[in-house]
């Protein structure tokens, strides 16, 4: 996209202003196509563009359509005050307003050899007079308070757009009742008006304080004159600084829409009617693994040979009539391997056959969908959502620490055989969900059931865990007492009583079996320690290895013991039965 926008940058500033605003209109038309095109298809993912994004653009449109009107009148305008001006050195000199403004003022002083000069000109906004330009005879700059006028020989000329002489104001029976001309000792005054195409933008006033009759005919023609090219030298400079401030307009505008061109996440490619590529955004360059400068005036299926069998029919449709058409198709791009693309196609109104065509990859999107759907067989769903690409990408194998909970029920064997399959399964059941709720609960993953045992996981890739000891040796206790619930709701000799091992180590974990059965366990010796704890616990005991009770020793009371079963294991001399919380 940097590219592009390097590219309509100067393809932009390479022409006139008039050249600069249609194609900034063209690339506002084509924005509004593709996010019309977007809205359609969010629509249909229950999502939408940000709030005002269609309007805004329809405003930037209207602007822009004013901005045309307006520049081509100021453009006008301007060649014709430039003609004008070519009389006179001062217009040539300069087109800066304040300095044409300086300029014609010392010249007015000059001539006319008045005291002091000023210059008021219309502000376009408000419609009222300013001053913009106050010189003493020695062409310095006065000050504010030096700001010693007649308005009322001001506003007489503004409005009547006819000089006013007077060479002795406070004796001028037209004046004599005027505060100003009294308060202020005015005598010679010579105020002429600042006229163009028949309007009067200003007012040239020129005064002096001690002396009568310092203006007289020839001064009045002479300003007159002058006035009347000073003028135009002063409404070009205006006009020009106008022109310079909607090209600054223009310019914002167009970074603008490069700005949204580069927000825009989707690959947007733009073809004439003989499929060339007229845009090509950063989003595309990603997408594609080409950059916009190698691909900016070639055919489509030149560059993208591979494209041609799930568009070109798709593309001559619309051409020929259908608003708009939307596929996901599998490509093999060369060195990216098989990728899953969704296309929309559109046309461009007005265009000659241009259509728009908007690309997403959706390899990762379809890789972590599928992975999530693995994981939904393993973990709650709750956790599932959480979950990130780097976990899921580990579902084939890795070795971490992780925590076991072995949960095995006592006396089973003894009670199956008194009762009957159905009912025994029955009550199995009820116990064997008791451990998986407590499991689930503190956010650890039933990895297997075994007969009537239940193993749990703590900290695999699909549960990261920090605490996932505490959570394991919880889990075993709100086992133990659930247990104790479900009791109060059978028969005596229903009641039986989970054996439980904890135990804190390294395991590899990942999806094991055939290809077409698979299950996600854990494999090592973290998993037979667990269940060598589970043996030694007696009904309704929590065991805990010496790497789980090094853990969470400030968080439970415990009781150091001797095995009973070691099978063989020299390094196994203590186990630790949780005997309650500490407070």
């Amino acid at each position: 996209m940097n590219d592009q926008t390097s590219r309509m940058s100067r393809r932009t500033s390479g022409g006139s202003a008039q050249e600069q605003l249609r194609q900034i209109m063209s690339d506002v038309d084509t924005l509004e196509e593709v996010f019309r095109s977007e809205r359609v298809v969010l629509r249909r993912r229950a999502m939408s563009l940000p709030s005002g994004t269609l309007e805004r653009l329809r405003q930037l449109h209207s602007r822009l359509d004013a901005l045309s009107i307006s520049l081509i009148s100021r453009q006008i305008e301007l060649r014709q005050l430039r003609a004008l001006a070519e009389t006179t050195a001062l217009i040539n000199s300069t087109l800066d307003t304040n300095s044409v403004l300086n300029q014609v003022m010392d010249t007015v002083v000059q001539l006319t050899g008045a005291e002091r000069g000023y210059i008021m000109l219309t502000n376009k906004a408000t419609g009222a007079l300013e001053f913009r330009v106050a010189r003493g005879v020695d062409r310095e700059q006065l000050s504010r308070d030096e700001f010693i006028v007649s308005n009322t020989i001001i506003n007489e000329v503004y409005s009547t757009a006819q000089p006013v002489l007077t060479d002795n104001a406070r004796a001028d029976p037209r004046y004599q009742s005027m505060e100003s001309i009294v308060g202020y000792q005015l005598r010679s005054i010579l105020a002429v008006p600042l006229i163009v195409r028949g309007e009067v933008i200003g007012v040239v006033y020129c005064d002096n304080r001690a002396l009568t009759a310092v203006f007289k005919d020839s001064e009045l023609n002479l300003l007159t004159a002058f006035a009347n090219q000073a003028a135009v030298a002063i409404e070009n400079a205006r006009l020009f600084e106008a022109v310079r401030a909607q090209l600054a307009e223009i310019t914002a505008m167009r970074d603008l829409v490069d700005s949204i061109f580069t927000s825009v996440i989707s690959g947007l490619i733009t073809l004439n009617g003989r499929d060339e590529i007229t845009a090509f955004n950063h989003a595309a360059e990603t997408i594609t693994h080409l950059s916009a400068h190698q691909v900016i005036g070639m055919p489509l299926f030149t560059v993208l040979p591979y494209l041609r069998q799930p568009l070109a029919q798709r593309m001559a449709a619309v051409r020929a009539g259908e608003t708009q058409v939307r596929l996901e198709f599998e490509v093999t791009p060369p060195e990216q391997g098989r990728r899953i693309w969704d296309a929309s196609i559109s046309p461009l109104s007005g265009s000659g056959g241009s259509v728009v065509l908007v690309l997403d990859d959706l390899t990762e999107q379809h890789e972590r969908e599928s992975q999530l759907t693995e994981a939904r067989r393993y973990v709650p769903l709750a956790l599932v959502e959480n979950l990130r690409s780097e976990d899921l990408a580990n579902l084939g194998g890795q070795t971490r620490e992780i925590t076991v909970m072995f949960a095995d029920v006592r006396g089973f064997t003894q009670f199956s055989e008194q009762l009957e399959p159905e009912k025994l399964m029955e009550i199995i059941n009820r116990y064997l969900s008791v451990a998986s709720d407590s499991i689930n609960l503190f956010e650890g993953m039933v990895d297997k059931y075994v007969g009537d045992a239940v193993t749990g996981l703590f900290n695999t890739q699909l549960n990261p865990q920090g605490d996932h000891a505490l959570r394991a040796v919880r889990a075993a206790l709100s086992t133990i007492m659930d247990v104790e619930a479900l009791h109060e709701v059978l028969a005596g000799d229903e009641q039986l009583y989970f054996g439980i091992g904890v135990h804190t180590g390294t395991a590899v974990l990942g999806n094991v079996g055939s290809a077409e059965r698979r299950e996600f366990t854990a494999i090592g010796d973290a998993v037979e320690f667990a269940k060598l704890l589970q043996e030694n616990a007696g009904k309704g005991d929590v065991l805990l290895s010496p790497e789980t009770y090094e853990a969470v020793k400030d968080h439970f009371d415990c009781e150091a013991l001797a095995p009973r079963k070691t099978k063989n294991r020299p390094d196994f001399t203590v186990m630790y039965r949780v005997v309650g919380m500490k407070r």
